[in-house]
């Protein structure tokens, strides 16, 4: 699948344009793990991109989300690789531990740019550019700023040898790169 395919599936399926814009921060966010870690970048942004594709379908039920986006993806002849990650991103839904290089990506990836987002929104100007990526790692020590972000699962960025204010300097500047798209 190529990207306007599935920025036409990621359409047909999310209507949300704040989940439209995380999506495309994660696929971003994967492009840049992908070219520091060596990997097909194309394959690594499309699980960025269509993660959520069922968000909205099974409403951001954690039992069974991800699932309906493996059923879609599968259907669509998508690489089994990115289902996978897709699959894995939300652990409570298969029940499995993530394992793979690629699993830990899409987790730790897709769950930084809500903390990098909620960062940029406490900032006057609220423009990524603005944001230091010390004031990212700064914040995640503060369990009440952005609570329902998941600092275990950026911490699964050190499982793929990044430490984690190489992370959010990496995540960063990937979303800066996209800063209109998102409008921050």
């Amino acid at each position: 699948m190529n990207r306007p395919e599935a920025l036409e599936l990621l359409h047909d399926y999310i209507k949300n344009p704040r989940m439209i814009s995380h999506c495309l921060a994660s696929e971003a966010v994967l492009k840049a793990l992908a070219k520091k870690l060596g990997r097909d970048e194309d394959k690594w942004a499309l699980a960025g991109l269509l993660h959520d594709l069922d968000v909205e379908l099974v409403n951001d039920d954690p039992k069974i989300h991800g699932l309906k986006t493996a059923e879609i993806l599968e259907s669509k002849g998508v690489d089994a690789e990115v289902i996978d990650a897709i699959k894995m991103h939300n652990e409570m839904a298969t029940g499995l531990d993530r394992t793979t290089e690629f699993q830990h990506a899409l987790c730790c990836g897709e769950t930084i740019t809500g903390m990098i987002t909620a960062t940029t929104l406490v900032y006057p100007d609220k423009k990524l550019a603005s944001v230091k990526p010390k004031s990212i790692t700064k914040r995640m020590k503060s369990a009440a700023f952005a609570a329902s972000v998941s600092r275990e699962k950026i911490k699964e960025c050190e499982l793929i040898g990044i430490p984690l204010a190489e992370f959010a300097a990496l995540s960063l500047e990937a979303m800066r790169e996209i800063s209109d798209d998102l409008g921050l």
